[in-house]
């Protein structure tokens, strides 16, 4: 999945999470199972941390750095850091494991780019513009 589409999962996750922790906790876990799906990626690392960190930011000012959301976000897209800096390889692989695992992060036509663009653009825009409710923690 692109590291947007991952911002927007981890989102949305983050709204309907009960705390802070389970936020971060759901966001890492639904980025293994976006992965899972059949999905189409972008060759373009710049377009990738750039079209991520937006959503991150986005979401962290009309939301707040701490807020469930922002924390589901920024934990849903932080496993692709790995595809950019260059982080320890302990045995030469990477370290989250659907990135370590051959066969789990799956290429597919199931989600095309562009779905997910127009999906991830949505979830963000409507949690950055309130339509979603805040809660408490």
């Amino acid at each position: 999945m692109i590291v947007v589409g991952h911002v927007a999962v981890g989102a949305l996750a983050g709204a309907l999470a009960r705390s802070r922790g389970a936020a971060v906790g759901l966001g890492l876990v639904l980025h293994g199972v976006a992965d899972w799906v059949p999905h189409g990626d972008t060759r373009s690392r710049p377009f990738e941390a750039a079209s991520g960190i937006a959503g991150v930011l986005a979401l962290a000012f009309a939301r707040g750095p701490l807020d469930r959301t922002t924390l589901g976000a920024a934990a849903s897209a932080l496993p692709d850091v790995e595809h950019v800096l260059p982080l320890p390889r302990p045995g030469g692989q990477k370290l989250f494991p659907t990135h370590r695992f051959p066969g789990w992060h799956r290429a597919g036509r199931v989600l095309p780019v562009s779905f997910q663009l127009v999906a991830a653009g949505a979830a963000i825009g409507a949690l950055v513009a309130g339509a979603w409710p805040r809660g408490r923690g």
